[in-house]
């Protein structure tokens, strides 16, 4: 077989059975495809915590604020906090990048920025749920806001990780 037909790095070379599996990468070719796309995800979460945490840093100097319950108050604070969480975390792949660029080690930078970003993540539902919980209570008082806000926590859940995990089951290829 001519194997400048193959393509990059071998892509699209049929394993022994004849079939086509998986990309034939090399280690670095991998994490470079790998680190591209996470940061285009990073790109996406990012946006939604700065927005949601530049917002909740406003709250405090609203005229409503001092007149927030202890609860709600004390809610506020666990939002933020989560909010500023959920922003290092998301952010902090970057400054892992730029401080081990050129080490070759970025198959294992890519492990952990990835481990950031799923951290990241559940940072920031835990910030969109406590910020829903505040923004209903303060709006409505109703006491069914945290019956409302954990029908939404089940959403984001199904959305973000179980949709997700059970394609990830039902569709990787798995060697017989």
């Amino acid at each position: 077989m001519d194997r400048g037909a193959e393509g990059p790095a071998g892509a699209g070379r049929p394993d022994d059975d004849g079939l086509m599996r998986g990309r034939h990468e090399t280690p670095d070719e991998r994490a470079d495809r790998r680190w591209s796309e996470l940061m285009q995800e990073i790109r996406v979460a990012q946006t939604g915590v700065q927005i949601l945490f530049g917002f909740l840093l406003t709250v405090v100097f609203t005229p409503r604020f001092p007149e927030l319950s202890d609860v709600d108050q004390t809610i506020y604070i666990v939002t933020v906090s989560l909010g500023a969480a959920a922003t290092g975390a998301l952010i902090g792949p970057v400054s892992l990048h730029r401080i081990v660029a050129g080490r070759r080690i970025k198959p294992r930078a890519v492990t952990w920025a990835s481990r950031l970003t799923f951290a990241g993540l559940v940072l920031l539902l835990a910030t969109l749920a406590t910020a829903l919980l505040l923004v209903l209570r303060v709006a409505t008082g109703a006491p069914h806001v945290p019956w409302l806000v954990a029908g939404l926590v089940l959403w984001y859940l199904l959305c973000w990780y179980a949709l997700p995990l059970w394609v990830r089951r039902r569709h990787t290829a798995r060697d017989d």
